[in-house]
């Protein structure tokens, strides 16, 4: 039987370095199958253990009152990432939502919010006020920041962070940075946050220490929450929702910070006994149990944009023979065209609105332009195929997710396609 192949109509060129892409990435490709399957399998004893069924994807209108979807939901995430309790809801809009509604778990007027990986990405730092003008943020309300810079190489300065640690009484929250955000270091794995979780408990075992984990739940073996940090945010419409979930965000940690973030978002004397779920249960519990899968198809997608880019020249990081730990591709252009360029190129191979071009535009919660690309089912989708950077030095365009690796092959390639070989 004849064999079709996908890159028939690929320039000759483009083809021979996709077939050595192809046989180079194949051991990475196993080793992240295999992160896939020992995932699923925690989930999956998971949602036996806590017999799921039916009528636990029903939902809750109005108060929510006794929903038991909800709570049994917050049980699986409780358990699967090793902590005391959770709180997932669709009430979070997004991962920043989450991440603010924890900052104000612990820190009052008059305290400090350190971040040990250096200064936060743009959003956060309007959240904090330190970038914008915006109503509402910490600053506002008397809740101090600092930050200790990363050294050169991308590693937290334990030195200088002591030193604050040690002198600086006003710090009740210690916050760790999984992802890189919008720069070019690397994200670090769950062993350097675990070495950092533990740096900050030797020196005061009574901070918090919160993790900032989006795009980085299911990519490995473990979890930060296995080592101790005390509370963590995820977003529903990355990993844990496997582009199943059409929104909402988690946190899980201690009992009495999950408890907080839920007086927090609700009322005090409510917590987390009210939120309707109305018809989402489904999702979420559909999406956090395709999420080992899914997380794991995005990063192998990464790897071979990875490979393939830098087959063709490009800058890239983390490297296709990396260690991975979030669904984040970075590629450095140098150039504003060439990045627009790029970015429109994986519009156009896109599910949704692949006739559209990307304009350069401001965002909110951006102090610069952004650019982006995103034809995904779900809004803001970051486990689905998108990239989006600002548009600033050194130019870097951040790639991430994707629902399966077919598909960012296919939009990677053509995207390389019709940048480097058609234009």
């Amino acid at each position: 039987m004849q064999t079709i192949s996908w890159k028939q109509d690929l320039p000759q060129e483009l083809q021979v370095k996709v077939a050595e892409v192809e046989n180079q990435i194949a051991p990475r490709l196993e080793e992240m199958d295999q992160v896939a399957l020992y995932n699923q399998q925690r989930v999956l004893r998971l949602f036996r253990k806590h017999r799921v069924s039916e009528e636990d994807l029903v939902g809750s209108t109005g108060y929510g009152y006794d929903d038991i979807g909800r709570e049994k939901i917050e049980k699986i995430y409780a358990d699967y990432f090793k902590t005391e309790d959770a709180y997932v809801r669709p009430q979070m809009v997004s991962g920043t939502h989450a991440i603010h509604t924890a900052f104000y778990t612990t820190l009052r007027p008059g305290d400090t919010l350190y971040y040990l990986t250096g200064t936060p990405y743009d959003t956060i730092q309007e959240v904090i006020g330190i970038a914008g003008d915006n109503p509402g943020t910490m600053k506002e309300f008397g809740i101090n920041f600092k930050a200790t810079e990363l050294l050169d190489n991308g590693q937290v300065d334990y030195e200088n962070a002591r030193k604050v640690l040690e002198t600086d009484q006003s710090i009740k929250m210690v916050a760790i940075q999984r992802s890189r955000g919008y720069s070019t270091r690397d994200s670090f794995v769950v062993a350097e946050v675990a070495k950092m979780i533990k740096f900050v408990k030797e020196i005061n075992p009574n901070l918090v220490v919160f993790i900032d984990n989006c795009y980085g739940e299911f990519t490995e073996y473990e979890e930060p929450t296995f080592y101790g940090a005390d509370l963590m945010a995820g977003s529903l419409f990355k990993n844990a929702g496997a582009g199943i979930a059409k929104g909402g965000a988690f946190l899980v940690g201690r009992a009495d910070l999950i408890q907080a973030a839920a007086a927090r978002l609700v009322a005090p004397g409510v917590g987390k006994g009210e939120g309707p779920t109305w018809g989402y249960m489904r999702d979420i519990y559909q999406g956090f149990f395709m999420a080992p899968h899914t997380t794991v198809q995005a990063i192998k997608g990464s790897i071979y944009t990875a490979a393939l880019l830098e087959k063709v020249g490009m800058e890239v990081s983390p490297a296709w023979d990396a260690p991975r730990t979030d669904l984040v591709q970075t590629v450095i252009f140098h150039d504003r065209d060439a990045m627009i360029n790029f970015c429109a190129a994986i519009q156009h191979y896109s599910a949704m609105n692949s006739y559209v071009d990307p304009v350069p535009s401001f965002m909110e919660g951006y102090e610069d332009e952004i650019i982006m690309a995103s034809g995904s089912f779900i809004e803001g989708s970051t486990v689905e195929l998108s990239s989006d950077g600002p548009l600033r030095e050194p130019f870097a365009l951040y790639i991430q997710g994707g629902l399966s690796y077919e598909h960012v092959k296919l939009a990677i390639t053509n995207a390389v396609n019709e940048t480097f070989y058609t234009m």
